[in-house]
């Protein structure tokens, strides 16, 4: 009998939605648990934080060991997998799928958080169906109190991520731009590192199966200006059939630049104000982005999240680190980078 690999996840997880892709494209065979808000079922180990998808992998005394985190799981499965590869090989290219990947993860999350939390009409569509994707046998009324409940509390939650009326235009702006990029990529050649996908591809597509397929603002938005992106997060959904591919060559990497600006512009300057917050132990993040205000509670994975690209980023052998400052130039990415 073959070892299907096993996790817990939810429909309305966007990392669940990522890796699920990604397992599909890679030809892992993998048995999905839908559990979500009714945690780990019995006989299942708990992880140390309590994250969707919780993958189960046999650690060496061949027991189930509970691990979180899609980015260094991605890693490790391309260690311990065979099938096609989702980390470029060319060491620039691959330093650049981690950026972006960590843009989607972890900017993307926050514009998807607004979407889903900060708009009554879209908050009132995806709370019943939070509840009935982690269990649909509940009766009508129990099902209708919980979503009640967690919705409540999803909403007074807006602040962690800094959804609030200053900052709404600059999320939703955001969002409208990474649109008309990524259709622009798309077309050109597929994906964004080339006619292949890549880590970073499943991140903004998991971050996307929520924006442009549930929330009905965002989805509005998406239907008025990038159809095409709609179509690609479609397909992204199983690229089990999709068949080799190229990544950019050394001369296309400029094409990047539009995308790696948008990181620049937002995401960047966060990142950097959220580590000093971190470090300074502050209460409060305060940054400018996009020339506005910006305002939330320091956010300590994401200040590791900065270390963890500044560690790939000092890892680059010389010619590498050459190619991503040209293609970083300029682009406000880096400044993420920069020896202080």
């Amino acid at each position: 009998m073959i070892d299907r690999l096993e996790l817990m996840g939810a429909p309305g997880s966007p990392y669940t939605r990522k890796m699920l892709a990604l397992l599909r494209y890679r030809h892992i065979a993998y048995n999905v648990i839908w559990g979500g808000a009714m945690g780990a079922p019995d006989g299942y180990p708990k992880p140390k934080v309590a994250l969707l998808p919780t993958f189960y992998f046999r650690d060496s005394d061949g027991d189930l060991e509970a691990v979180v985190d899609s980015t260094p799981i991605i890693r490790r499965l391309e260690q311990e997998y065979s099938g096609p590869s989702v980390i470029p090989k060319h060491e620039a290219l691959r330093f650049l799928d981690l950026l972006i990947e960590d843009y989607a993860d972890e900017w993307m999350t926050k514009v998807m958080f607004h979407f889903r939390w900060a708009f009554q009409a879209d908050a009132e569509h995806v709370g019943p169906l939070l509840i009935h994707w982690a269990n649909p046998e509940l009766p009508d009324e129990q099902a209708s109190a919980m979503a009640a409940q967690f919705s409540k509390r999803q909403i007074d939650r807006l602040y962690v991520v800094g959804s609030n009326e200053i900052t709404a235009k600059t999320i939703e702006d955001s969002f409208v731009r990474l649109l008309g990029l990524l259709d622009r990529l798309i077309q050109q050649q597929g994906f964004v590192l080339g006619s292949r996908p890549s880590s970073c591809d499943f991140a903004l597509h998991g971050q996307l199966t929520q924006l442009t397929q549930v929330e009905p603002t965002s989805m509005a938005l998406t239907q008025k200006y990038a159809q095409r992106v709609r179509a690609w997060v479609d397909r992204m959904d199983d690229l089990s059939g999709h068949k080799g591919g190229e990544w950019l060559a050394d001369s296309q990497l400029g094409l990047l630049q539009g995308l790696l600006s948008e990181i620049g512009r937002t995401y960047a300057p966060f990142l950097i104000a959220n580590a000093a917050a971190v470090q300074s132990g502050a209460d409060t993040v305060e940054a400018e982005i996009d020339g506005r205000k910006w305002q939330q509670p320091p956010f300590p994975y994401q200040a590791k999240c900065l270390v963890a690209l500044r560690e790939a980023y000092a890892a680059l052998s010389g010619d590498a680190r050459t190619q991503v400052d040209g293609v970083l130039a300029g682009t406000g990415c880096e400044s993420l980078f920069v020896q202080t």
